[in-house]
């Protein structure tokens, strides 16, 4: 085995190691922070299969943006997980449910042979011989024709969701404290001496 076969075991071991360690932490800032190693080490695999240009739009839109994102929105929220109101038991029953999920969409893709597809749904989706095209074609040239024409509106989708994500997040960090007294200097302007000032007569 050649030297990049040996590194890209290794950054996957350390992305699959990185991948559990988040869903395994209690402490949500470490979890992110395990995330965003998740993110460091499928760079490293995607630069090394040829594909620089998804490996710095991973790098500048996940890690430079929406995972420190999530690391401020999980300081700001302060989160606080108590572990005695957390069922151990149903927590391990979802997640054996969802492993069972992960693992029967697995072998179905493995056993699928595509070759032999003849589904309107897939020949639909089959718009070019990439294979007559790599002399041509950079990859960002075929990301950006493969995006922007054919999935333009899932293109679309995504934007919107993500713009969904934001204002949701927006809304939980604006929580206003009732303990804690403001100034507002527009109430204050608009009342008059009339309701503000009372007389008093004290009795001599």
């Amino acid at each position: 085995m050649n030297q990049e076969l040996y590194l890209f075991y290794i950054l996957s071991s350390f992305a699959l190691v990185s991948a559990i360690m988040v869903i395994c932490l209690s402490n949500a800032v470490h979890s992110v922070l395990f995330l965003i190693t998740v993110f460091s080490n499928i760079i490293g695999i995607l630069v090394l299969l040829g594909a620089e240009f998804l490996a710095f739009l991973l790098l500048i839109v996940y890690v430079g943006a929406i995972a420190v994102l999530f690391l401020f929105v999980v300081m700001m929220l302060n989160v606080k997980v108590d572990s005695n109101r957390i069922n151990t038991w149903s927590v391990f029953l979802a997640a054996f449910l969802l492993l069972i999920i992960l693992m029967n969409q697995f072998l179905m893709s493995i056993s699928t042979n595509f070759d032999q597809v003849n589904n309107f749904y897939y020949i639909n989706y089959v718009w070019t011989n990439w294979f007559n095209k790599n002399i041509i074609y950079t990859n960002t040239e075929a990301i950006g024709n493969v995006l922007y024409t054919n999935y333009s509106f899932v293109f679309l989708m995504s934007g919107f969701i993500l713009l969904i994500a934001m204002i949701g997040t927006i809304v939980l960090t604006m929580h206003q404290r009732s303990d804690v007294r403001k100034q507002i200097i527009a109430i204050q302007l608009s009342r008059s001496s009339s309701n503000v000032i009372n007389f008093v007569k004290l009795r001599g």
